[in-house]
């Protein structure tokens, strides 16, 4: 392959330079050479490479036609003919990272193009293509991005040229799940050894099967008299009083919202719908209360089953939410909740 190659480039309507939320039901539309982060990574290719089109679609016409959008997407990309495929990078965007992941999986798996994008290790889009494309790991929001397009244009240029990528510590990728066979100076149980002496010593080590650490929660105390107890309801489904007064986002939530409903026997639409931008609306809207089921908890309010509903509902969206923001929603909210005399919550999701 010769020094200079080509680049097809996927952004959304945002990045795409089109809208906002109003514009993320535009289908997908192929404009000739660079077009938002598309700019900015052509130049730290530093005319070794050179960005031929950018394919821009809306976050929501992907992910609500997936299948038909996809066979649009990939025929786009057969013709441009491109030597890699870059998308994104996503950050934290729930929506824009599933677009990025399914668009790079097919990519990579049918049409066998290299391919480089870029998000936070916990956007949902991630586990889908990791194994498929290589992913930068980025800051949460578009605020890292002179941080990641460097790392996204040096792996492109790598894979462009077939040059031999190194480690995600390295290289600044997410690990892929892969292993590879390495000739080392020390033998295994050399090596094992060496770290355990380490450990039991104190000293720094490193090893070389990192695994998940999960959080471990304290089971509450169950509720010795639910017929006397105050239940709260709580949802990450979104659930708003019509015209979503906290302003609360669709995904990435950087906020909760309560509302009175002492004098509510159900969260009747239209009074109540979902600004949730992870599943499809339709239901939820028709019927509130299938998401945060505040008519049943007072039908057994009426029956004695509990003691009494809460007078205010919490809500926000889960989509795309930070584990370290949800944390601070929880802390928050049990706070107040706690404060309040509340003895158990129904907490419901999507």
């Amino acid at each position: 392959m010769s020094d200079s190659f080509k680049v097809l480039y996927y952004v959304n309507q945002f990045f795409g330079q089109i809208g906002g939320e109003d514009k993320a039901g535009i289908p997908p539309e192929f404009r000739p050479g660079k077009i938002g982060p598309a700019m900015g990574f052509e130049a730290l290719l530093k005319g070794e490479g050179t960005v031929v089109g950018t394919i821009i679609c809306g976050d929501n016409y992907f992910n609500e036609n997936k299948s038909d959008v996809l066979e649009i997407i990939l025929n786009m990309i057969k013709e441009a003919a491109p030597d890699v495929f870059v998308a994104g990078p996503a950050f934290n965007a729930g929506r824009y990272g599933v677009a990025c992941s399914e668009i790079s999986k097919a990519v990579a798996q049918q049409l066998k193009i290299p391919v480089v994008t870029g998000m936070y290790v916990e956007n949902p889009g991630l586990d889908n293509c990791k194994a498929f494309a290589y992913v930068v790991s980025t800051s949460d929001s578009a605020g890292g991005m002179r941080k990641a397009l460097p790392s996204m244009a040096a792996l492109a240029s790598k894979l462009a040229k077939g040059i031999e990528v190194r480690s995600p510590e390295e290289e600044g990728y997410i690990a892929r799940g892969m292993r590879k066979t390495l000739i080392v100076e020390k033998r295994g149980s050399q090596r094992a050894v060496e770290m355990l002496l380490a450990r039991l010593k104190g000293q720094p080590y490193e090893t070389e099967m990192p695994m998940h650490v999960f959080d471990i929660v304290t089971p509450a105390v169950p509720i010795k008299n639910l017929s006397k107890a105050t239940i709260a309801l709580c949802t990450s489904g979104g659930i708003v009083p019509t015209g979503n007064p906290d302003k609360i986002q669709s995904a990435s939530a950087q906020k909760w919202g309560k509302y009175d409903i002492s004098n509510k026997s159900a969260l009747n639409a239209p009074d109540f719908y979902t600004t949730h931008g992870g599943y499809d609306p339709i239901y939820a809207n028709e019927m509130p209360d299938r998401i945060a089921p505040l008519d049943i908890l007072k039908e057994f309010e009426q029956e004695g089953y509990i003691g009494k509903v809460f007078d205010w509902f919490y809500t926000t969206t889960g989509t795309g939410t930070a584990v370290n923001k949800s944390v601070e929603f929880g802390t928050q909210i049990g706070a107040e909740l706690k404060a309040a005399g509340v003895d158990g919550v129904i907490l419901t999701s999507t």
